[in-house]
């Protein structure tokens, strides 16, 4: 498969999955119970106003129809108003993508240094993959809200050393609010890519060819280096770019755990509002990034293995 080909296949797929996924989305929250015009009218306001309420936001056009129309104006930019706050979505959401963005750059960087730091020492070291094991397990075993929770009795109540809600102001002052829910965020994530990374690092290291260049006298630095982590780069990379692609969902609970005025919180709050062109906006974002992050590690995937390349 040449490698146009197989670059517009992933991103035909992409785009199908992208679509295919905001429409579910769309229709269960049409499907939700409620009026959307309740949330704009009072309810004792006449039939006629509630008619011609409905007649502007489009509920009246068939499903399909009101999809389009949304996805048209979102491909632009527009993604209406929100019922609630009465501001363009599209502000509140630019508004606050810095303050969820910075949260999962420091998230994926404690994953990939934690992460793959940990697998390194499991998968190498025989004398230090008991206590990895366990600690990986332990890392699996805590949930993020648990993790929330632990953190800030910890580090923020007893100890004093880091703030308990909030983004800051700055970016220094925001690094040192956002350190906290970022360990929070990562502490599964990290033991999911330490896990992966370990079993496939142990697996290469106990190759023929490695015991055979050892026994050739060939430095073990240079074997590891050229070989074991050469061939269990591509599941780690795999176990990574999922870790790191699932941060987008993850900060829903972590930012309402600890009040970061970020995206996460925003769609909690528009939900339980039921503001949904917020609701829709905001899954739009998660699912783009999402399958985003996913297409690039399956072009990755094929630039780094040659049989991917040659279409075997």
């Amino acid at each position: 498969m040449s490698k146009a080909r197989t670059l517009a296949t992933s991103v035909g797929g992409a785009a199908i999955t992208i679509f295919i996924s905001m429409f579910v989305v769309f229709a269960g929250l049409a499907a939700a119970p409620g009026d959307p015009v309740n949330l704009i009218l009072p309810r004792d306001a006449p039939l006629e106003q509630r008619a011609e309420m409905r007649e502007m936001l489009g509920l009246n056009d068939p499903l399909f129809l009101r999809f389009f129309h949304w996805l048209w104006s979102a491909l632009q930019g527009d993604f209406g108003r929100s019922l609630i706050r009465k501001q363009q979505v599209a502000d509140m959401i630019v508004a606050r993508v810095p303050t969820s963005a910075l949260l999962i750059a420091m998230a994926a960087l404690l994953i990939i240094v934690f992460g793959i730091g940990l697998g390194m020492l499991g998968g190498l070291s025989p004398k230090w993959r008991s206590q990895v094991s366990a600690l990986i397990g332990l890392g699996l075993a805590i949930p993020n809200f648990v993790a929330a929770g632990f953190l800030v009795i910890i580090f923020s109540v007893m100890l004093g050393w880091f703030p308990t809600y909030g983004a800051g102001d700055g970016f220094s002052d925001r690094i040192w609010h956002l350190t906290l829910p970022a360990i929070a965020l990562a502490i599964s994530s990290a033991a999911y890519v330490a896990q992966l990374s370990s079993a496939a690092i142990a697996q290469e290291s106990e190759r023929e060819f490695v015991y055979t260049s050892i026994g050739r006298g060939v430095p073990r630095s240079r074997i590891i280096l050229v070989h074991v982590m050469r061939n269990s780069a591509m599941p780690v990379l795999t176990a990574s770019g999922i870790a790191v692609a699932g941060l987008v969902a993850g900060t829903v609970i972590v930012e309402k755990a600890f009040a970061v005025s970020g995206l996460g919180q925003l769609l909690v709050e528009s939900v339980m509002a039921k503001d949904y062109p917020v609701v829709q906006a905001i899954s739009l974002i998660v699912v783009v990034t999402f399958v985003a992050i996913m297409t690039i590690i399956d072009l990755l995937q094929v630039a780094m293995d040659p049989r991917e390349r040659g279409g075997s």
